[in-house]
């Protein structure tokens, strides 16, 4: 890859994903929990036979991917927990959550860009896309649907960083909003981090560490359980990224 320099004014809200979407409003007629069994059956054909095998070998070819600690996730195989990830690929940010929590199911609190590509709002939605939702009432439909996979044993996936940004080394700064899910249910919570190292070809090689788990601290108001959260879970990813030894691209703020 030869180096490539992207400049940035706002670590929070600055997007480099090339191409519009005309994005979906999300309601509260957007059915988060699919209870036809047509449905369910063809969501498990897509996840678990057209997804995992080809995202494998995606990761493999493309980026020589290597998961370091993923055992840790058997410490709470009989649960559903939360796993953060920092946001630096386009298409196997999509994949991770599959790869990392096999056997689990993981659905991934996505933008609702991702359930309005024409062609692929069903395909994405059986690959486990949970479109953050736009009206009170898709809100709570939203949060019961979080609740009802977390008690069913799945993970949720978040990438609490939400917008993509190629290559980054780093770790950009984020809001500890999306640690109220966790809090509110006392469920476990891994980071997963990717790193980037160069492979013998002088091409990406991903390594990826998980850590975890980690809890809510049920003694202390929510706000602050929240925040504790969000940090323990930034610290560790900032810890792991002095693991990157390579930049593809470099970012500089304006």
């Amino acid at each position: 890859m030869k180096e490539k320099v992207i400049y940035y004014e706002d670590e929070l809200n600055d997007d480099f994903v090339e191409g519009k979407i005309d994005t979906v409003k999300i309601d509260g007629n957007y059915k988060y929990i699919h209870k036809n069994p047509i449905w369910n059956i063809s969501a498990f054909i897509v996840y678990r036979i057209m997804l995992l095998f080809p995202a494998y070998l995606y990761s493999k070819i493309k980026f020589s991917m290597k998961v370091v600690n993923k055992e840790k996730l058997k410490e709470v195989k009989d649960k559903g927990y939360f796993i953060y990830i920092n946001h630096t690929q386009e298409i196997l940010d999509t994949l991770l959550p599959t790869l990392f929590c096999f056997p689990k199911k993981a659905y991934i609190i996505a933008h609702p860009n991702n359930v309005s590509i024409k062609g692929m709002k069903t395909l994405n939605k059986m690959l486990g896309a949970l479109p953050i939702p736009g009206d009170i009432e898709s809100s709570k439909n939203f949060l019961d649907a979080i609740q009802h996979y977390i008690n069913k044993k799945n993970v949720i996936a978040v990438y609490p960083e939400a917008h993509v940004w190629p290559y980054y080394t780093k770790i950009r700064d984020y809001k500890e909003v999306s640690f109220r899910y966790p809090v509110k249910l006392n469920a476990p919570v891994y980071s997963a981090t990717i790193t980037y190292k160069k492979n013998k070809r002088n091409k990406p090689k991903i390594v990826a560490y998980i850590d975890g788990p980690f809890y809510p601290n049920e003694e202390i108001k929510v706000k602050e359980a929240e925040k504790l959260l969000r940090d323990t879970i930034y610290n560790k990813m900032i810890e792991r990224s002095k693991e990157n030894n390579i930049e593809f691209i470099k970012y500089i703020r304006k």
